[in-house]
């Protein structure tokens, strides 16, 4: 019996959470039994990573990408439904939101016998326009109607597609990220060197993507807040993206050069948190952040906003503080009083890692998601290797 064909569908492999657990996810599933296949943009800045992987056949798409484009977004959709023929594909497992839509329909053209969607936050929020807000959840309500299964990350985002009528509860299933705990248990005293900061600096980390959500704004509002009291306070922003311009301006404006260093993207990540004292995550709007999950396997302490499925995993005081979406105020007074006191950012940072159970290993999600998988073949009839 043949190998079952396995399509996942991705917009861009930038150095995002969504993009991450993809890979190792397929990196880690049972070959064996599995046939993998990856359609994505033709560039991003995990490719490397991507093409590096034994037995994934990637195509690289000549018009997927991430701003909507009409025409392009037409020519990528027959573009997935040609691959799916070309190559027989049992099953479509789509992640992202623009993908998550052309994949599925995609794979609906093409009768493919199982779909997939992996949600990592959705693709509507509180932020957009009234307007483009309901064609999104129109658009996820109609193509959730063709997809056997919506997988989510979070209780929050299959609370908010309950809420907002995106198919029925038992159309889905919870598979939480998972962090390969052995790759945060370092400790690199020459990460700091190589970024310019004393053994004695106190540094705040924050990772992600530089882009409307996570706020880099309400970043910069911190720093200020902070280093009126604490100034030799360094703050790290990982990461890159449309706003980097946006924020160089910032932080010649307040003069903050000497005290937030802009790192670019950075492959290095349990490195550049063992740098750090305390992780922070302004963001708007969230699913899941896989940095936060990345930061407590670091045995650091969180101050976030409750965007999404934060407040969640992060307990207030015991291994991190939420504060509401944009109070930088409050923000900067519990990060505060995290830098001043070291016993209390230990501590906390001691829960933090004690609190990711087994839920959140990668083992368990990769389990979970081969689970999944075969149960979907065996109801569907689909013939599985032995």
């Amino acid at each position: 019996m043949r190998k079952t064909n396995l399509l996942y569908v991705i917009t861009k492999l930038e150095l995002g959470g969504a993009q991450k657990q993809l890979l190792s996810l397929i990196r880690h599933l049972d070959k064996e039994k599995l046939k993998l296949f990856l359609f994505t943009a033709k560039s991003g800045v995990l490719m490397p990573e991507a093409l590096s992987i034994d037995g994934l056949a990637i195509k690289r798409s000549v018009w997927l990408e991430r701003s909507i484009n009409p025409l392009k977004d037409l020519l990528a959709l027959i573009e997935i439904y040609r691959f799916i023929i070309k190559n027989n594909i049992d099953i479509v497992h789509t992640h992202s939101s623009k993908a998550g839509i052309l994949g599925r329909w995609g794979a609906k053209l093409a009768k493919v016998k199982i779909v997939l969607h992996t949600v990592h936050g959705w693709s509507f929020n509180d932020y957009q326009s009234t307007l483009k807000q309901k064609f999104f959840i129109w658009l996820e309500k109609f193509t959730a109607r063709f997809t056997d299964k919506i997988i989510v990350v979070s209780d929050y985002d299959k609370q908010k597609g309950l809420t907002n009528l995106i198919g029925k509860e038992d159309k889905y299933g919870l598979i939480r990220y998972g962090i390969d705990y052995t790759e945060f248990d370092i400790q690199d005293k020459n990460v700091r060197k190589e970024l310019g900061i004393d053994a004695c600096d106190l540094v705040v980390g924050m990772i992600s993507c530089f882009k409307p959500q996570k706020s880099h704004r309400d970043f910069i509002r911190l720093a200020v807040l902070v280093n009126k009291i604490l100034p030799k306070t360094k703050f790290l922003l990982v990461g890159d993206g449309i706003l980097r311009s946006s924020i160089q301006r910032s932080i010649s404006k307040f003069k903050l050069q000497n005290s937030v260093i802009l790192t670019g993207w950075r492959r290095d990540i349990p490195r550049i948190l063992s740098a750090t004292d305390v992780f922070v995550l302004t963001s708007l709007w969230e699913g899941l952040p896989v940095a936060v999950l990345e930061a407590m396997a670091a045995s650091l302490p969180v101050v976030a906003t409750s965007a999404g499925g934060v407040s969640a995993i992060v307990r207030e005081g015991r291994n991190g503080f939420c504060v509401p979406i944009s109070d930088m105020q409050q923000m900067s007074e519990k990060l505060i009083s995290l830098l001043k006191n070291e016993n209390l950012r230990k501590q906390i940072g001691k829960n933090a890692k004690d609190s990711l159970d087994f839920n959140f290993c990668l083992e368990n999600m990769v389990s979970n998601t081969q689970d999944l998988y075969e149960n979907l073949i065996s109801q569907k009839g689909i013939e599985y290797a032995n």
